[in-house]
């Protein structure tokens, strides 16, 4: 009974051995470990390496996660939201993930979609729903927020050519 007692001290002290084994995450560099420690206490580390954004992005997420209990000093958000940007940002392929292929319609903005829309995830992500008018410009303007690489006359073209082609009639709730 004594070596039960301690066994399961042991386990609630220092955690299952599997999890003591398991590898960080996230790769090399300044903050890693604060981010792994940080980050972790709530929820696992895929929503943050599946993401892509710049560092506007990355930095509203990190202040967000501050204000809901994140571990993370106000000397420390710049570093911390910098790791982010290089290791999680616009460009960087996502681990294991290959987005399928989409050959999108013809059409004006047919090109920014798979250039500017591409370079964070698949563009089957972009066209996997048909979306009333406003929520494709709600979409667009918040990726331009969190990184994507467009100005706003390139947002402008983005929007028209998503609404046109891959919009829906707004639905009437009943």
């Amino acid at each position: 009974m004594r070596r039960f007692i301690l066994a399961a001290a042991s386990v609630l002290l220092l955690g299952f051995p599997s999890e003591a084994q398991q590898s960080n995450p996230f790769p090399a560099g300044e903050s890693r470990d604060l981010i792994a420690v940080a980050c972790t206490q709530c929820h696992r580390a895929g929503p943050i390496t599946q993401l892509r954004m710049g560092e506007a992005g990355w930095r509203r997420q990190v202040y967000n996660m501050v204000l809901r209990g994140a571990q993370i000093g106000p000397d420390e958000i710049e570093d911390v939201v910098k790791y982010l940007a290089t290791n999680f940002g616009p460009g960087v392929p996502v681990p294991g993930v290959t987005p399928a292929p989409v050959k999108l319609r013809d059409g004006a903005g047919a090109d920014l979609v798979a250039g500017a829309c591409g370079t964070c995830h698949g563009v089957d992500r972009v066209v996997a729903v048909a979306r009333p008018g406003g929520q494709w410009e709600a979409i667009v303007h918040r990726m331009v927020a969190i990184g994507a690489p467009v100005d706003a006359g390139q947002a402008g073209q983005i929007i028209s050519y998503l609404q046109k082609n891959y919009g829906a009639a707004p639905s009437k709730a009943p």
